[in-house]
């Protein structure tokens, strides 16, 4: 039974992530190709994190109020639906748009696949359960299907390049071969609102009215800031998340137009970029596939992070081959710390604050790399001066990882009371 738990979770993260992937390699040289400075474009990603960021508490309380499956659902339909926009989207408010749809859809999916799952794996197995092997499975599955979505998403308008002409003739100029991949990420996207309704099963919740639901969200919220405040594991975890969403915006903001500067064409920077981020999207993979065996808690996030701020040197201040090699490693080091950090984090929250928490995580990550996009957008071409900011705040958070944890035990999870046994078990 676990295994069939854990496949169902492996498979939706797995059609959550495809469509996503398929738009890594596209979508700033889609913007660029409609007209967009990259200042214009960080607007626009900051209008899908801002937009995801503002969503993330509420939508998290939702899912531990109304159900797992029902808000991954939703998730889906608005994912569908930006990326339909932002394929067929001329003008930028249209863009805007579509970017605040992906947004929420970003939001309500944050954590309730991870919650059904470990509440799954938890109801077979006790609380000590092991939840970090499912956990970094999960993580190799997004990974991998991001891998696949950005090979496809590159070589897409490449492929289909000589009828770019007939496809701008044919739509009134609102389909070009830069926007193939958006239109299948939406149908993509409706498999996974398939697969969300129909695999992922829950125990049935009581009866409920819209204002019992609404009315319960606020004080689900209220607990997981709470406990977010007082407990030493989970500030850590999400000032971690902040961290890794700080260096992924400046990451994705900048490397495509360096690639394109490379190839010389935006095309041909889409297929170069797409075999780079599938490179990327690869190495997270293994790190996650690594996960399991190396270190577990506080350890493998130390590493983790420690190895992530030495990429991030090489990345902004290395030659390009260098670059390539700091990219890599990055993404390693993302995929050795990611599973780490959500153990960490399910040992102390309960089961009723479950995707309250995930979405305190994403939260963290979304604002941060609204923020990094932003500045890094305004001083792009200044050299290594956007990758500053990043750097910084991995290393601080390497630093912050080699302090012991003391007498914080991620052993017994803390009530939404407050009331938690602590000790000194091991960190």
């Amino acid at each position: 039974m676990s295994d069939t738990v854990r496949r169902h979770y492996v498979t939706n993260t797995a059609l959550f992530w495809l469509p996503i992937g398929l738009a890594v390699a596209p979508q700033v040289l889609l913007l660029t190709e409609r007209g967009l400075t990259p200042a214009a474009i960080a607007g626009l990603v900051a209008v899908h994190s801002l937009t995801a960021a503002g969503l993330e508490l509420p939508t998290g309380g939702l899912s531990d109020v109304l159900g797992r499956r029902v808000i991954l659902a939703a998730a889906g339909i608005l994912m569908c639906a930006g990326f339909l926009l932002l394929g067929l989207a001329t003008a930028p408010v249209a863009a805007g748009v579509a970017m605040g749809l992906k947004g929420a859809a970003r939001a309500l999916s944050s954590g309730p696949a991870e919650a059904w799952y470990v509440d799954s794996v938890r109801a077979r197995q006790g609380p000590d359960a092991d939840l970090r092997t499912g956990l970094a499975h999960g993580a190799t599955a997004s990974s991998v299907a991001l891998a696949v979505g950005t090979v496809v998403g590159g070589v897409l308008p490449w492929a289909l390049d000589g009828h770019g002409d007939g496809l701008k003739e044919a739509t009134g100029g609102a389909v070009i071969p830069l926007s193939l991949p958006m239109l299948l990420a939406a149908l993509l996207a409706l498999a996974f609102t398939a697969h969300s309704l129909l695999a992922l099963r829950e125990p049935p919740r009581p009866r409920t009215t819209l204002g019992a639901v609404l009315r319960g969200v606020p004080g689900t919220v209220a607990d997981g800031v709470r406990l977010a405040g007082r407990d030493a594991v989970v500030r850590r975890v999400l000032l971690t998340s902040a961290a890794a969403g700080t260096a992924l915006a400046v990451i994705e903001l900048l490397t495509p137009g360096r690639v394109a500067a490379l190839t010389g064409a935006a095309e041909s920077g889409a297929v170069g970029y797409a075999g780079l981020a599938t490179a990327g999207f690869l190495a997270s993979a293994c790190g996650s596939r690594l996960a399991p065996v190396l270190w577990g808690g506080r350890r493998a996030v130390l590493l983790g992070t420690g190895v992530a701020a030495g990429a991030l040197v090489l990345l902004g201040a290395g030659p390009n081959a260098v670059a390539l090699a700091g990219y890599g490693l990055f993404y390693v080091a993302l995929g050795v710390a990611n599973p780490n950090l959500n153990e960490l984090l399910h040992r102390r929250v309960p089961d009723d604050r479950r995707a309250t928490a995930l979405s305190l995580e994403s939260l963290a990550l979304q604002l941060a790399g609204a923020v990094s996009g932003l500045v890094a957008g305004a001083v792009a071409g200044g050299g290594v001066l956007p990758w500053l900011l990043p750097f910084g705040s991995v290393l601080v958070m390497a630093l912050l990882w080699a302090r012991s944890l003391r007498e914080v035990t991620v052993r017994e999870p803390v009530s939404a009371g407050g009331q938690g046994q602590r000790g000194s078990g091991p960190a």
